[in-house]
């Protein structure tokens, strides 16, 4: 039932090799997850789901969504079981290994400064414009800005795709109203959520040249699912603390 899309592709389009120039990882939260236990009595959970950014393949939500279904009248003897056949078939499908975990981060609010109250006209909706990026290379700082306005849409169904995203960077002081068209620009755009945060990440690096730079993109829940891909210079990796958007 799981569904590998491999990664390569819609890397090379935007000009990435196997020398990626980021570390992260793509993190689901799972909303319905049940099974029977070895008597048939039925459990239910809530898990976690890490799938490593340098892993060959990601995983198609509806195809996840189809597995985790499947499990709903199949009798497993534990907990552990469940996490571990999960973790196994997940790790086939994306070709590295997969962390599952049982349960949710908190919901919290992004840290940041919001730039979605900017009094601004606004008319380029796709293909996202890197154009708009620009950034004051004699004002360097340090800061997290965040916006709940970020769309795009399936490659495959054409349904809208809605999240949040906080940025974290270090370098030359980016210009917000800028960057706020450029998040726009994807409203029209048809691309996977990893994809999206990785175009996202790699315009922010070579327009805005940030010296250190994270890029989380919270998607909106979606058949039980939700995705939030993450990606992150190496010195802005670790430090982070999962949490859920309030939308999710």
């Amino acid at each position: 039932l799981l569904f590998p899309i491999p990664r390569a592709a819609a890397r090379a389009e935007i000009g990435l090799d196997a020398a990626l120039p980021f570390v992260g990882q793509d993190r689901w939260h799972v909303y319905e997850l049940g099974w029977l236990d070895a008597r048939g009595k039925p459990c239910v959970a809530t898990a976690t789901l890490w799938v490593p950014a340098a892993s060959p393949n990601l995983v198609e939500s509806k195809s996840l969504k189809l597995y985790l279904n499947s499990l709903n009248a199949a009798r497993l003897d534990s907990a552990a079981d469940v996490r571990g056949r999960i973790a196994a078939d997940l790790s086939a499908c994306a070709g590295a290994e997969v962390v599952v975990e049982f349960g949710l981060p908190p919901v919290a609010d992004a840290e940041g400064d919001s730039i979605d109250g900017l009094d601004l006209d606004i008319d380029h909706y796709g293909p996202p414009q890197a154009g708009f990026l620009r950034a004051d290379a004699g004002d360097v700082v340090a800061e997290t800005l965040v916006s709940a306005l970020l769309k795009s849409n399936c490659p495959v169904t054409g349904q809208p795709d809605w999240a949040s995203v906080s940025i974290r960077y270090a370098g030359p002081r980016i210009d917000r109203g800028g960057l706020l068209r450029y998040l726009a620009s994807y409203r029209d755009h048809a691309e996977f959520h990893e994809q999206c945060v990785e175009r996202l990440f790699l315009d922010l690096l070579r327009h805005c040249g940030c010296r250190s730079l994270d890029v989380e993109a919270r998607y909106t829940r979606r058949g039980g699912l939700d995705i939030n891909p993450r990606r992150s210079t190496a010195d802005f990796a670790t430090g982070h603390r999962p949490f859920r958007d309030p939308r999710q």
